[in-house]
């Protein structure tokens, strides 16, 4: 890697005018220290910054580029589709279109509604669970992450469950007094939740597979018992699949894990690149959304003719190809070359996957010593990530997020990333 001479000025200049010089936290390299790289362009699985390094991308935009960057057929369609107009605020049959895709694509998602963000997706989903129940209450598990608005930011105090306590200032405790939180995978703590507020909760809203504190995996039973839970007790189930979704399987965790949701949240992959993200699933529930309902909720950019071409290009490459077949044998031997390197090193790692999304944990006892183990694990991803920064790998410059593998990785790609970790634990 090159000097980052060029990065340090354009995060100076950034700084006088953005908060952090960043418009979302976790890309000021808070976590591991130093500076950002101000990335120029993306190619396939490459990234180049600035200062005219190269890096094999792992990141990917945290999700979506499951085709890697500019994949040529995105790219054309795009072009074509901006030179009708980039927004109209009217239907276009773009949007049928992809949510006929999706549809097909997750049976549980009998309807939808594009928005323009997870965050939106995740909360329109909620105000729709409680209007469908007429409850107020909503369960979910604390390192999930919905998107920042208040409600759903909130985390767990000590205890196997409790009430939600507000993550953020600027988040009125009143807003997350209806926000019930529980350890992800406890299935005790969410059953002690329903005896003491079956009546009030509304929904349960979880990331089938955790993406936000690192991949974290569900444990056999856990999901299949908040279905049950959720049909027992009347609430809705809503699985946040904006990262799992075309991401694990083309139907999504929820049929890797063959559980239908009432509602689903989707992002990420269905806007090929372009910001999106959309709510559906159960008809009876969703037509209860304006203007068939009377739950309001709207979008001047909803179903942008660009993000629906890009999302609607995107899922038909991954429907008429091999990618998941592929996605998951590159990542198999990633995951198995990276274990076997830090092994080789004498450094102790986990390295939770599925599909084509992983993390690598270093850790010490995270059950009887959570917070040394948490602090102990991003100290050593730090000197992990330059490690492997300084031989053109990039990877999520924080401990507690997913990396991803695209269909423009190469089998060269994937060898040289194994051998710079081979490297970056020798260091260790």
């Amino acid at each position: 890697m090159k000097n980052i001479n060029h990065s340090k000025q354009l995060f100076k200049q950034a700084q006088r005018y953005l908060p952090g010089g960043v418009d979302s936290p976790v890309r000021a390299f808070k976590a591991v220290g130093g500076t950002p790289l101000f990335i120029k362009r993306g190619k396939g699985s490459r990234l180049y910054d600035e200062d005219g390094n190269e890096f094999i991308d792992y990141v990917g935009s945290w999700g979506p580029l499951i085709l890697g960057h500019a994949h040529p057929r995105v790219v054309r369609a795009i072009k074509k589709a901006v030179e009708h107009g980039s927004s109209f605020g009217a239907p276009t049959e773009l949007e049928t279109r992809l949510a006929k895709l999706i549809c097909e694509a997750m049976p549980s998602i009998e309807m939808l509604r594009f928005v323009n963000s997870g965050t939106e997706a995740t909360m329109s989903a909620i105000r729709l669970a409680r209007a469908f129940t007429s409850r107020n209450k909503v369960v979910k598990f604390a390192g999930c992450y919905h998107g920042h608005s208040d409600g759903l930011l909130a985390k767990a105090g000590s205890g196997m469950a409790t009430l939600g306590i507000p993550s953020s200032p600027g988040v009125p405790a009143s807003v997350t007094a209806d926000t019930l939180v529980a350890p992800y995978n406890n299935v005790e703590a969410i059953e002690q939740l329903f005896n003491d507020f079956a009546a009030d909760i509304a929904a349960v809203i979880v990331e089938p597979v955790a993406g936000n504190m690192g991949v974290v995996l569900p444990q056999p039973g856990f999901l299949e018992r908040l279905r049950s839970l959720t049909q027992q007790y009347g609430a809705l189930l809503i699985f946040d699949e904006v990262i799992t979704g075309f991401r694990v399987a083309y139907g999504g965790a929820q049929s890797f894990y063959k559980i239908a949701p009432d509602l689903t949240c989707l992002g990420k992959i269905i806007g090929g690149g372009l910001p999106v993200g959309a709510y559906g699933g159960r008809k009876d529930v969703m037509e209860m959304m304006a203007p068939s309902g009377p739950v309001y909720q709207a979008g001047t950019l909803a179903g942008n003719p660009l993000a629906m071409t890009a999302g609607i290009e995107t899922i038909t490459i991954l429907k008429e190809s091999s990618a998941y077949r592929d996605l998951d044998r590159k990542t198999s031997i990633l995951e198995k070359g990276i274990i076997q390197a830090a092994n080789k090193a004498g450094v102790n790692i986990q390295l939770p996957r599925i599909g084509s999304m992983f993390t690598v944990f270093f850790t010490i006892d995270p059950v009887t010593d959570y917070e040394t183990a948490a602090k102990a694990d991003t100290k050593m991803h730090a000197k992990f990530f330059y490690q492997m920064l300084s031989q053109g790998v990039y990877l999520p410059p924080s401990q507690f997020e997913a990396a991803f593998v695209s269909t423009a990785h190469t089998y060269k790609d994937i060898q040289s990333t194994v051998s710079a970790s081979e490297k970056a634990f020798a260091s260790l």
